[in-house]
């Protein structure tokens, strides 16, 4: 089932010129639903094909599987859980979900409401007398990043800091040794080793000193299948730190750019504020905030969609695509916050669905539902936006809008 379009298809959705707008690209890439690259690799780019092998387990998420290892991939410290498998990921996964949600903390994430709620308002206040303003640098981006310091124990005021390293870890991921420069790499890997540095400093006063966030819990658990090594708490926050607010910011502004280019939908929110909830599931499947998944690996022999997947090999899952898949989704092109049965990708599926996906989901609802109640006549300045360069996590670096 492999054609001589998919690599190039491939080709153009990693192109930068293609960022604003890839889903013409994953139609075309869904005409085979299992593509061979020509290096080997294996796309997939169909709904169905991308369910069946998301709970496939012989689909590895260990590097360790892969016949040849990847550049993106060295130098790594110890893998946090999403880069791990049963049994390793299960521990992991289960000792950091004691402190994040059911069934041990299982009000955590609606406790936040207020405190969610009044970061948005505090930052919706700054902006009030302003008549353009940036979604991204000015909310968008300050909000969840507040929220995932504080949720850690990450000292707000260090951002600037480990924005820095957060920009090098994923200008790296999608990291290509034929057409990127050697320094895309190398800076992604020292900033890797400096955020593991930071994060074992704030780690280790921590010991013997129980407290409300999230790195002292893990520091100090005493739960029936022990505590997290140091290493694999470092991890932990590591993952956190960046997924908590890096996807966040790419969902919300994604959404605030749809709710722009759908205006009747933005004054229907504001009449009806109970649609926020189906409306951010929308755009988790119409924007999502992850579109590619850019490496799995074949564990054994995998047989999906027809074709068989050599045990060893790569495999790059295009979630996006699959959430816009027409043999899945009615009119999958078209924004609807009515839609029903609305099973999207937009936090994966199987073992590994988004740890922090409920968190996310509030966020983007409070924040998406305070700046449609609260901006006057907001209107885009540039459409599309500028776009960040990565196609792996996508969505506006800035997106400048106007109101009266």
């Amino acid at each position: 089932m492999t054609t001589t379009e998919a690599p190039d298809t491939l080709r153009r959705i990693l192109d930068y010129s293609s960022r604003a707008d890839p889903y013409p690209l994953y139609a075309e890439l869904r005409r085979t639903p299992v593509a061979l690259q020509e290096d080997g690799s294996y796309v997939i780019s169909t709904y169905r094909e991308l369910t069946e092998i998301l709970h496939n387990p012989h689909l590895s998420s260990d590097v360790r599987n892969l016949s040849r290892p990847m550049a993106a991939t060295e130098g790594r410290e110890t893998p946090s859980f999403i880069n791990l498998d049963p049994p390793e990921h299960d521990r992991m996964r289960r000792l950091a979900m004691r402190h994040f949600g059911p069934p041990h903390t299982p009000g955590l994430v609606d406790g936040m409401r207020p405190d969610l709620t009044a970061i948005v308002g505090g930052l919706l206040d700054g902006l009030a007398s302003k008549t353009e303003i940036d979604i991204v640098d000015d909310f968008a981006y300050p909000f969840p990043v507040t929220v995932i310091c504080h949720l850690l124990g990450v000292p707000r005021e260090d951002e600037p800091q480990f924005h820095h390293w957060v920009n090098a870890v994923i200008d790296a991921i999608d990291y290509d040794p034929k057409t990127d420069p050697p320094e895309k790499l190398s800076n992604g890997v020292q900033a890797r080793t400096d955020l593991h540095a930071y994060l074992g400093g704030l780690l280790a006063p921590r010991h013997g000193k129980p407290g409300d966030d999230l790195l002292s819990r893990l520091a100090n658990d005493d739960g029936p299948e022990g505590r997290m090594t140091d290493e694999e708490i470092i991890s932990t926050a590591n993952l956190l730190l960046i997924a908590g607010h890096e996807t966040t910011v790419n969902l919300i502004a994604n959404g605030m750019l749809t709710l722009l280019r759908h205006p009747q939908i933005l004054q229907r929110l504001r009449s009806e504020p109970d649609l926020i909830v189906p409306l951010v599931e929308e755009l988790l499947r119409y924007e999502p905030p992850v579109h590619i998944i850019p490496w799995r690996a074949a564990y054994s022999d995998i047989a999906v969609g027809g074709t068989v997947i050599p045990k060893g090999s790569q495999v790059m899952l295009m979630l996006a695509s699959g959430s816009r898949d027409p043999e899945r989704f009615h009119e999958p092109d078209r924004f609807d916050p009515d839609r029903q049965d609305n099973q999207h990708l937009g936090f994966g599926s199987g073992i590994h669905l988004c740890f922090g996906g409920p968190l996310a989901r509030l966020e983007a609802q409070i924040a998406l539902s305070e700046l449609v109640r609260r901006l006057d006549k907001p209107r885009l300045v540039a459409d599309p936006p500028p776009y960040r360069p990565s196609p792996v996590l996508r969505g506006p670096i800035h997106l400048p809008i106007e109101q009266r």
